[in-house]
């Protein structure tokens, strides 16, 4: 019986080792879920992009394993990206998930990533759910909330701007938790909320509602819009006279590199916080920015920034584990320890939320060298969603 045992537990040990060297040895299959058609498909490949370069710069190796991206399109639709995100984990046998643009999408994939316990790093939808109450083990966040976003700016427009304000922002779940984050401190810092509107997505016309900024006479006005209704609001802004008599202050999304490129010199002299601008001036960043514009011939965006960040947090943790992801208690230890100076500053992980803890910059759009950008203002420093 002594002998039986023995070569039974030298069997199981020779298993495991064999186990352990093929893992090393086989790809490390990521499960991609992104939009890769209709609105948001922009973002869905700027922050593929962002991944791919990260990951060509370590040779698609991570762990001594070879990466094999396994990509899924999340449309627009909840549903559609549960189904794909299943399909990932069911028929593919991903060893982890990343992705999702949209803050319902991730909301829709929470309870089954949750209960299957697949490790997922959401790259980009900033609800404020995700991080509290449906937080789970198993999602880490690397890119922002709505509230992390906005929250510092208020307190920063109450003592830098007008202690008046008037609000414009989309009527929809991301508005809504933007605007209710600026007026947390802007309200504590003494600021008073004179007029809100909020503008249904897709709006082609907000003349309307710049009458009512108007007639409210605001010393600045907050908002937040984004893609073609970002554009349109700042085109007619301008053409209404406000543009440089009533200064804008916004979350980033609202001027980002996109939108400046679609709209010109409508966006100049804008105000936004954002955990990233394209000049922020840093080493990490100036030759991200580069190796960018070598890679894809133009310059990146925010979202590109978020995938090269993801990309570098799986090489790390996976590195650390020296590719074996097999348990997936010790994949979320290792992804919680990683910490890095990156494009956009120090990145790392709140240990109790899994969401990144980050610096918010105020940046300006500016006229610089023939070319409009967002320029750093002003660091807030790091801001810590309170989960």
């Amino acid at each position: 019986m002594t002998r039986r045992r023995f070569l039974q537990k030298t069997l199981a040990a020779g298993v495991g080792l064999a186990a352990g060297v093929r893992a090393q040895r086989d790809a490390l299959r990521i499960g991609v879920v992104l939009p890769y058609s209709g609105v948001y498909a922009q973002l869905g490949e700027d922050i593929t992009n962002g991944m791919l370069l990260y990951f060509e710069e370590r040779k698609n190796l991570a762990g001594g394993r070879p990466i094999q991206l396994i990509r899924e399109d999340e449309t627009a639709d909840p549903s559609v990206a549960l189904r794909k995100l299943t399909k990932l984990v069911e028929q593919d046998r991903v060893d982890l998930l990343t992705g999702l643009v949209s803050t319902a999408s991730a909301y829709a994939v929470r309870d089954f990533v949750h209960n299957t316990r697949n490790v997922l790093l959401v790259s980009n939808a900033g609800g404020n759910a995700l991080t509290r109450e449906r937080k789970s083990p198993y999602i880490f966040r690397t890119s922002f909330t709505s509230w992390q976003v906005s929250f510092p700016l208020g307190r920063w427009v109450a003592e830098r701007v007008t202690k008046r304000v008037a609000v414009v922002a989309a009527d929809y779940a991301f508005g809504r938790e933007s605007v209710a984050a600026f007026k947390e401190s802007f309200l504590a810092a003494g600021g008073e909320v004179v007029q809100e509107t909020y503008t249904p997505l897709g709006s082609t016309d907000f003349s309307a509602a710049i009458a009512r900024l108007l007639q409210a006479r605001p010393g600045a006005v907050y908002g937040f819009l984004a893609g073609s209704d970002a554009a349109i609001f700042l085109r007619q802004y301008a053409q209404f006279g406000l543009k440089g008599n009533v200064p804008l202050t916004t979350t980033g999304f609202t001027v980002e590199e996109d939108v400046i490129q679609a709209v010109g010199a409508a966006a100049e002299g804008a105000y936004s916080s954002l955990h990233w601008a394209v000049r922020l001036a840093i080493p990490e960043n100036q030759r991200f920015v580069q190796a960018y514009q070598r890679r894809f011939g133009r310059s990146p965006s925010v979202y590109a920034v978020q995938g090269y960040d993801t990309a570098r947090v799986i090489v790390e943790a996976v590195n650390a584990l020296q590719g074996d992801v097999s348990n997936k208690s010790r994949l979320v230890e290792a992804l919680e320890g990683v910490r890095f100076r990156g494009p956009r500053g120090l990145f790392e992980f709140d240990p109790k939320t899994h969401h990144v803890i980050q610096n918010i910059y105020v940046r300006q759009v500016r006229n610089v060298g023939g070319e409009l950008a967002n320029v750093v203002v002003a660091d807030l420093g790091k801001v810590r969603d309170p989960g």
